[in-house]
């Protein structure tokens, strides 16, 4: 008899240990679980910020070119602007400081007249052909000086 009440008394351990061990089991299951959720979403998270930098980077040489001098000149030319004559100045108590001159509008070359005829887009060649009318005023108020007031030249 002495086996009966020693395996009565060892049951609840066994049980409790069993229980242990399965809710530790368990609970690692789910922890493990967790971290990887986490580990995915960290992985889909760098992708989309080395997605972002790819685009910032992108973005960065497009403005870097347009605002390249040769593209800036290239483009303030298709808008019919000129470089600017001599500036002059006013001081503070009036006086004019050098000698305005107004700026030169360009002799049309063979290129720039067949280059609205290479826009597919009509509406785009309109404004085009609406700076040459523009410089049909009279200079000094195409480039912002008048007569009376000098100011500085090419605004």
């Amino acid at each position: 008899m002495p086996s009966g009440p020693s395996s009565a008394a060892r049951t609840p351990f066994v049980l409790l240990v069993v229980l242990l061990l399965g809710g530790g089991l368990i609970t690692l299951l789910l922890l493990n679980s967790a971290l990887n959720q986490g580990s995915f979403k960290l992985r889909e998270l760098k992708d989309r910020t080395t997605e972002l930098t790819d685009e910032e980077q992108a973005l960065q040489r497009d403005v870097d070119a347009y605002a390249a001098p040769d593209a800036l000149e290239r483009r303030a030319r298709e808008l019919g602007m000129v470089p600017g004559g001599s500036p002059a100045f006013l001081g503070p108590d009036g006086t004019v400081l050098g000698e305005p001159t107004v700026a030169a509008s360009p002799k049309p070359s063979r290129t720039a007249s067949r280059a609205p005829a290479r826009t597919a887009d009509p509406a785009a060649t309109r404004p085009r052909q609406a700076a040459p009318g523009a410089t049909a005023t009279p200079e000094p108020t195409a480039t912002g000086t008048t007569p009376t007031v000098p100011t500085t030249s090419g605004r």
